[in-house]
């Protein structure tokens, strides 16, 4: 029987952990804390089948210009945490050209092709259908001019990859979320995206499938990773674990674990940060508010608003303007009550500089495998490249074309 460590308990982990465990493999899944509490709690809790298309970084000037000068809340930077962030920032800058950018979409449209596939079987097994919702969801436009363009792209997606939407103008809003202002241009419907009213305990509930088929859960220091004659070990709360493969899911902190095999793998580490609302009104959908940059979405703990990104140190303390920003935004829209917790939740999404995922065998180590870098999607997406992964590390052909994954590619 082959065996192999799973490294990071987020949805891409716990999902590669399946894929594995369903071809017969022995799966143990180890992290510093229980799956689901770092980048895949802190979400704003949808399965996006609609994103066939990666976020690529401004290009004109004039948008260039108001995040610099702060007058935008979909991006943030501290100033003296640039220097650490622009060399990844530039090289994102250069991907994001229209010809990279059509590149990158198509191999990016290829997985977004596979997640609500591959989530929908996990829900099944894991009897979690209670925490989903098969609605979509909707992204508001507080200006005409900017629904109107948002609606030549849907057109053009729908055209090129099939995705369905709805276009609601502000009447058609009004009486979709008649607890919403009233005098708002319209939004559209994204209408075959599921959203999930608890992302952490979505993927608690994928962890708990992955115990009772038979897999170890097991607290430990993904660092202490070491190459034996045999393959791989790591110490861990129940002692050191050896096995003959080992697969690096830690998100954004993949990079800093594999510098110690002589890989620099640059990304842009974009901090977002979340809050919950009770004893106000709640949404029917989530809803994306473009224009102040924040998503809104009915959840277990009450609604919660998550902002867009912020550019600092990973261990910068919070700094949560953007989700102050945000929070006066949504209470124009409606009554979103009081915050639950008494301090935000943040956390780090890890972006690549091409917009890929960096997904397959490291060639300088044997058994060495990674799977990471999925930006804003890593939640949509763990399963299905968590399946991918599976299927090449044990000699299956892939579903699809994973050339534009590889690691070396940087």
């Amino acid at each position: 029987m082959q065996s192999a460590i799973v490294l990071g308990g987020g949805m891409v982990g716990v999902g590669t952990a399946l894929h594995l465990q369903r071809r017969g493999w022995s799966v143990t899944l180890v992290d510093r804390r229980e799956p689901g509490r770092e980048t895949s709690y802190g979400n704003a809790g949808i399965i996006q089948s609609e994103a066939v298309r990666p976020y690529p970084m401004p290009r004109d000037f004039a948008t260039l210009a108001r995040i610099a000068m702060g007058r935008t809340n979909d991006v943030r930077y501290r100033l003296a945490s640039l220097p650490q962030h622009a060399g990844p920032l530039l090289r994102y800058w250069w991907h994001s050209t229209p010809e990279r950018h059509r590149e990158a979409t198509l191999a990016w449209a290829r997985l977004i092709a596979h997640a609500t596939a591959e989530h929908d079987t996990l829900i099944r097994e894991a009897h979690a259908d209670n925490l989903i919702r098969r609605a979509g969801f909707r992204i508001l436009y507080r200006d005409p001019a900017a629904l109107a363009a948002a609606t030549a792209i849907a057109e053009e997606n729908q055209r090129d990859f099939g995705v369905k939407f709805r276009v609601l103008d502000g009447s058609e809003l009004a009486k979709a979320e008649p607890i919403l202002r009233d005098d708002l241009p319209g939004a559209i419907h994204w209408l075959e995206p599921w959203t999930v009213s608890d992302p952490g305990g979505l993927v608690s509930a994928y962890a708990g499938l992955f115990e009772r088929l038979g897999g170890t859960l097991l607290r430990g220091d993904a660092q202490t990773l070491t190459e034996t004659r045999s393959g791989w070990s790591v110490d861990t709360a129940s002692g050191r674990i050896d096995a003959a493969h080992v697969v690096v899911t830690l998100g954004p902190w993949s990079p800093d674990l594999l510098q110690k095999f002589g890989y620099r793998i640059p990304l842009v580490r974009k901090r977002g940060y979340h809050m919950h609302y009770q004893g106000g009104r709640s949404l029917d959908l989530p809803l994306v508010d473009t224009a102040m940059g924040y998503a809104m979405a009915p959840m277990a703990k009450g609604t919660r608003i998550t902002t867009g990104a912020e550019l600092t140190s990973p261990d910068a303390p919070a700094t949560p303007i953007q989700l102050g920003h945000a929070e006066a935004a949504a209470r124009g829209l409606l009554d979103i009550g009081s915050r639950v917790e008494p301090e935000p939740w943040f956390g780090t999404r890890p972006c690549s500089i091409d917009m890929l995922p960096v997904l397959g065998p490291v060639p300088t180590h044997r058994g060495l495998w990674v799977n990471f870098g999925h930006g804003h999607q890593g939640f949509t997406l763990g399963p299905a490249t968590g399946k991918l992964l599976a299927e090449m590390m044990n000699g299956e052909a892939p579903a699809v074309d994973t050339s534009p994954y590889r690691i070396d590619r940087f």
